[in-house]
């Protein structure tokens, strides 16, 4: 599924998490960072300055609460060894999903942003 396909979420699953978000572009962006994070997974291309892309699988535990913990596991090239774990608040994990909306509308890629890889390899703690 494109990222383009993705319809909003229902408003009791998106109400809950508008507090965490006082950004107008954001709150716009919320309905379909909820819809996204409730498939649980996402298919895309790690973007490498000056070289190709590294395809990459990324799935989640999925909750209704901001402050539940989400558990990601991105795994990159279908390869178990570059296979690498995040765990973190929900709302801030919806946090990155805005940013991927974001940035597929900007470039057509998904793909997370440069901080949500520092996250997840333990560069900013």
């Amino acid at each position: 599924m494109s990222l383009d396909q993705l319809q909003p979420a229902a408003n009791q699953h998106v109400s809950v998490y508008v507090p965490y978000y006082p950004q107008p572009a954001k709150k716009t962006l919320l309905p379909f960072a909820i819809s996204l994070y409730q498939k649980g997974s996402l298919e895309g291309q790690r973007k490498i300055d000056g070289g190709e892309g590294i395809p990459f699988i990324a799935t989640w535990n999925v909750s209704n609460l901001p402050a539940d913990l989400t558990r990601c596991r991105i795994q990159f090239d279908g390869n178990s060894d570059l296979s690498y774990e995040l765990t973190l608040e929900n709302h801030r994990f919806v946090d990155f999903l805005i940013e991927v909306i974001m940035n597929f509308r900007r470039t057509r890629l998904s793909d997370f942003p440069k901080s949500f890889y520092r996250k997840l390899l333990g560069v900013d703690d």
